[in-house]
């Protein structure tokens, strides 16, 4: 039984959200360095898509301490949180330059004079600042490291550990989906040249957009990835020069009567991406009221 469907699962974890957000709701009532370090703990261990409107609202109530009663911790983290989450803040991208390049000196001056946690944590800035880095990845090393700090709140840890594992069962759910899409498209047998990258595409669309309401989502940026490699395949690996010019026509006219103009293994290729690239303007259209067809033709 998938974790996603055993009920004592379920169960813990929303008990466990209850409490974290509770936790959330008591933190705010004490100091805002206090907060904002709760608030970035739940981010790095990838749950800050389940607190949002609770993030949002402990944030608020904090947006008007001023700057000069903070200390540079304070300021540095309340900085990025107010950023990431859309509030009025300072600007001023030359000022930030300088700073990334007086941080890295002085944190590759640090590394020798902190605790084995804290070191950690500055080497893994140096090696991949954080704006660089993908969400879910992020999450399973800051969770390693959570563990190991004296401060760890057990709620936080267990409900950290407890949704991933149910985040990742998601996504495997979604890689099965989309394997059985890919083998029932049947492209990567016609078409033996092109390179066979669905897990590679998966994997980019769960770097993307990984909260398990957003499966859709994961499922348009893999068909969509996937085809373009292929199709990138059929220009550089195989094609003429006069096919791959029927190929581009074929696509900027957008019209399946232009199947005939085209060679046999390019007829499959072009269906597919027309079908696939309509299904999913046609599926956006009935569930969201938006017509996203010209923007997905300009992908490919």
């Amino acid at each position: 039984m998938s974790i996603l469907e055993d009920e004592v699962y379920l169960k813990r974890a929303e008990t466990l959200k209850d409490k974290v957000r509770q936790l959330i709701s008591n933190q705010a009532k004490g100091t805002a360095v206090e907060l904002l370090e709760l608030v970035d703990d739940i981010q790095r261990l990838g749950m800050g898509y389940l607190f949002e409107g609770e993030i949002r609202a402990a944030l608020d109530s904090i947006k008007d301490v001023k700057m000069e009663e903070t200390d540079l911790h304070q300021t540095a983290l309340r900085f990025r949180l107010f950023r990431q989450h859309g509030f009025k803040i300072s600007q001023g991208e030359d000022i930030m330059d300088e700073a990334k390049a007086f941080a890295r000196v002085h944190l590759k001056n640090a590394k020798g004079n902190v605790d084995s946690i804290l070191a950690r944590l500055v080497n893994h800035a140096l090696d991949l600042p954080l704006n660089l880095g993908i969400v879910r990845l992020e999450a399973r090393w800051y969770i390693d490291l959570y563990e190991k700090r004296k401060n760890a709140n057990p709620i936080v840890l267990e409900l950290a550990k407890l949704d991933y594992n149910m985040v990742q069962a998601t996504h495997l759910n979604d890689a099965v989906d989309m394997t059985r899409w890919w083998n029932d498209l049947g492209l990567s047998k016609k078409l033996t040249f092109a390179r066979d990258r669905l897990v590679e595409s998966f994997l980019w669309s769960v770097g993307i957009q990984y909260e398990p309401q957003y499966k859709y989502c994961r499922e348009g940026i893999t068909k969509l990835i996937i085809l373009i490699t292929t199709i990138d395949d059929v220009y550089d690996v195989y094609s003429t020069y006069e096919e791959a010019k029927l190929f581009t026509e074929a696509v900027e006219r957008w019209d399946i009567n232009t199947l005939d103009e085209l060679p046999d293994y390019m007829r499959i290729c072009f269906f597919a991406l027309y079908n696939t690239i309509n299904q999913i303007a046609y599926n956006t259209l009935k569930e969201h009221g938006l017509n996203v067809l010209p923007y997905l033709k300009k992908t490919v």
